[in-house]
């Protein structure tokens, strides 16, 4: 599932092709972006912040994306390219100085701006425990503004806390022992936000630990209670549980849980988020 981790690994791979090198060719196939060219700037940086993707270039431009849940980047080797059936899915090309070209293949939120100005497209977002501007006790003022709030919509909202997706927040709801819909108000928030950090951090920079919870990497025992509906939790056995999501309604996904190891208010409680 594209997360934090997974953006901000996408990043340091994109950086092994891409960094540094120097656009030769570009082509930017969504309409508020068709007539740009960025051809002759360099690549200075891939940043990024929560889920989002930043392009830094020479001139103090940032091109910024977003994977959501169908995105992605390809580079091919000189001389390669994508395959022909995804090429109606491409927004972008980039074709660099030394022959690579990078695919973004289904990417959303595609805009242009001034690197100083990166703050329009992502300021409104929380901290993000892989950037170097991290700030734990900030996360934790604002995932304790509304104490009412379910623990899964608290940290699904990514101004509270960037970077968190579904399968995380799940997988925290089991870690700290409680139902996902428990108000975040009840929980050690502080504890939370600590472990929460630690995960990201593990899963995106140690070798092999890429989104296993469990610390067990053997097909279908690598998270706790995501994609285990009706199997016996790995702890206690009690058969995992899974809502789906309500329509249209970001603050309340597809939620997994262990009724046993994870006491407290069950799904019934939910109520749609008011229309924005």
């Amino acid at each position: 599932m594209p997360e934090g981790d997974s953006v901000h690994r996408l990043a340091r791979t994109l950086d092994r092709s891409l960094l540094g090198r120097t656009l030769v060719r570009t082509d930017l196939r969504v309409p508020t972006l068709a007539t740009k060219d960025l051809a002759g700037r360099t690549i200075t940086e891939h940043a990024t912040h929560g889920k989002h993707l930043l392009t830094r270039l020479s001139g103090g431009l940032t091109l910024h994306s977003h994977l959501r849940m169908d995105g992605s980047w390809t580079v091919t080797r000189p001389g390669r390219r994508l395959p022909s059936r995804l090429l109606p899915d491409v927004r972008l090309i980039f074709e660099t100085d030394l022959g690579t070209t990078a695919y973004g293949v289904l990417l959303h939120d595609l805009a242009l701006v001034e690197t100083a100005a990166e703050d329009d497209l992502v300021g409104h977002l929380g901290p993000d425990p892989l950037r170097a501007d991290w700030d734990a006790a900030e996360a934790v003022r604002r995932l304790r503004a509304d104490p009412a709030v379910p623990l899964v919509s608290a940290l699904l909202d990514q101004t509270r806390m960037a970077g968190l997706g579904n399968l995380w927040v799940n997988e925290l709801a089991f870690l700290v022992g409680r139902s996902p819909w428990t108000p975040i108000g009840e929980l050690d928030v502080e504890r939370l936000v600590a472990l929460a950090a630690k995960a990201l951090r593990h899963s995106a920079l140690v070798p092999g630990a890429y989104q296993v919870t469990t610390g067990n990497t053997r097909r279908g025992e690598t998270h706790w209670v995501v994609g285990r509906q009706r199997r016996a939790c790995l702890r206690c056995g009690t058969a995992v549980r899974m809502v789906p999501e309500l329509p249209n309604d970001p603050a309340h996904r597809r939620t997994w849980w262990c009724p046993s190891c994870q006491p407290g208010p069950g799904p019934d409680i939910r109520v749609p988020s008011p229309r924005r």
